[in-house]
C-alpha cells in the first residue's frame, strides 16, 4: 500500500490538490447586497363595529398581519394601497388567516368584507406605513 506524498508524484499531486482547493478562496462572486427588515407582525381584529389593526405606523419593509374574525359570520380580508391588492379568506368565526406582504411607504386600506348581505357594513381600517426600516443585517439569530 503507498501513502500519497510519499513519491515525488504523489507528493505533486497533493499539492496540486492543495492549490486548486486554495485558489477557489477568497473570491467573491455575489454582490454583499444589505439584508431587508426584519418582518413586522401586526394583529388585527374583525368586530362588528369595525377591523382594527395594531400596531400602526410602522416604517415599510415586510409585514405580516394576522387578523381574528370575532363576527359570528365568514369574512374576507382585503388589503390595498397604490400598487398593491392582496386578499386572504374567508376567515370563518373564531378563526385566524395571515397576510404577507412587502409594503412601501404609504396609506393603506384593509377592508374586511362579507358574501351574505350584512344590515351595516364593517368600517374599513386605514394602515399607515412610514419610512423604510433599516437592513436587519447586524441581527443575531435570524434565518
Amino acid at each position: 500500500m503507498r501513502v500519497l506524498g510519499k513519491t515525488p508524484a504523489g507528493g505533486l499531486t497533493a499539492l496540486a490538490c492543495c492549490a486548486l482547493l486554495l485558489s477557489a478562496c477568497g473570491e467573491e462572486d455575489f454582490k454583499n447586497d444589505p439584508r431587508p427588515a426584519t418582518a413586522v407582525n401586526l394583529t388585527g381584529v374583525i368586530q362588528p363595529k369595525g377591523l382594527t389593526i395594531s400596531p400602526n405606523g410602522r416604517g415599510a419593509g415586510p409585514f405580516l398581519i394576522t387578523v381574528s374574525n370575532q363576527t359570528d359570520d365568514a369574512h374576507t380580508v382585503t388589503l390595498e394601497g397604490d400598487s398593491v391588492e392582496e386578499t386572504v379568506g374567508p376567515i370563518q368565526p373564531q378563526d385566524t388567516a395571515t397576510i404577507q406582504r412587502t409594503l412601501e411607504p404609504g396609506t393603506y386600506e384593509v377592508r374586511a368584507g362579507s358574501e351574505r348581505a350584512v344590515a351595516r357594513e364593517i368600517p374599513p381600517f386605514e394602515l399607515t406605513v412610514g419610512k423604510a426600516r433599516k437592513s436587519s443585517a447586524n441581527e443575531l439569530l435570524l434565518p
